[in-house]
């Protein structure tokens, strides 16, 4: 029928921009992916850690938000506060071994010489006072402050224990000093280096322990120092005074030492010699 509308159908319409969506996706991919490889070419390590924990949370890792363990921002006053380990767990910081502890038993022993230095100033000045100056010798070895009665006013006679009579002051005038100090005291007996056999005495040991023997007791039953303070050593002819070579050596040889011996650590004693040389006292002997 001519006019009967003819009913068309149309073919359906094709999507032609399909590839755009795929296309998207590729420039998205490679886009993250020029941003991890710029991210990796940096040298600063914060950043690139933060970048990586935000990559790890945006593909669906497990991740921590509220560590505080870093930062973008590394300016003063803006870096993240640092974990709180346990007390027990911080690493403790060591004291240098070396310098710092020889430094503090130099120290020491300056503190321990000064205080000798103290009771050596006492002793002179009693002996000034009684015209004795000449009958001692004061110096420092690794026991401490010693006193050594010397025989140049015959302190002793030869082959004898026997004080003299200005021996005997002189002993007294030092143990009236020592008597007011805390620190033990070591008596011990010297012989001069003669080699001769002594008179009295079979060697030159029971002479020297003899003499020292003899100081202790006028110090303990004359001038009352504690028992308990005082100690006994003989030392034969093994330490000179002086050089046995030298002229009248043999005369100051001849002598018992009071010691007083310091209480400080071997560390700090073996230190007193060389320090006291550095500073030396009026009359020292050297």
């Amino acid at each position: 029928m001519a006019g009967r509308k003819r009913h068309v159908e149309h073919e359906e319409h094709e999507n032609h921009e399909r590839w755009l969506v795929t296309y998207a996706d590729m420039v998205t991919l490679l886009m993250v992916l020029f941003i991890v490889l710029f991210a990796m070419g940096q040298t600063d390590a914060e950043k690139f850690k933060a970048l990586k924990a935000s990559l790890a949370v945006g593909f669906g890792q497990e991740s921590t938000v509220l560590t505080g363990s870093s930062s973008l921002l590394p300016e003063a006053g803006t870096a993240a506060v640092a974990q709180v380990a346990p007390a027990s767990m911080r690493p403790v910081a060591e004291e240098p071994a070396g310098i710092d502890a020889t430094v503090r038993t130099r120290n020491e022993a300056q503190r321990e010489l000064s205080r000798l230095r103290g009771v050596e100033d006492r002793i002179r000045k009693a002996l000034a006072a009684q015209g004795l100056t000449s009958d001692v010798r004061m110096s420092y070895d690794g026991r401490g402050l010693v006193v050594s009665l010397v025989s140049r006013h015959v302190v002793f006679r030869s082959d004898l224990a026997t004080l003299s009579a200005r021996g005997g002051e002189v002993v007294d005038v030092v143990g009236r000093v020592l008597a007011r100090v805390p620190d033990r005291l070591e008596i011990a007996g010297n012989t001069n280096q003669v080699d001769v056999r002594p008179a009295y005495y079979d060697t030159d040991w029971d002479l020297s322990a003899a003499r020292a023997v003899t100081v202790l007791r006028r110090l303990e039953e004359k001038l009352g120092l504690a028992t308990d303070r005082l100690a006994v050593a003989a030392y034969g002819h093994t330490r000179p005074l002086l050089d046995p070579s030298r002229p009248g050596s043999q005369a100051v040889n001849k002598r018992v030492d009071i010691v007083v011996l310091s209480p400080a650590d071997p560390s700090v004693r073996e230190l007193l010699p060389d320090l006291a040389r550095l500073t030396p006292a009026p009359g020292d002997l050297r």
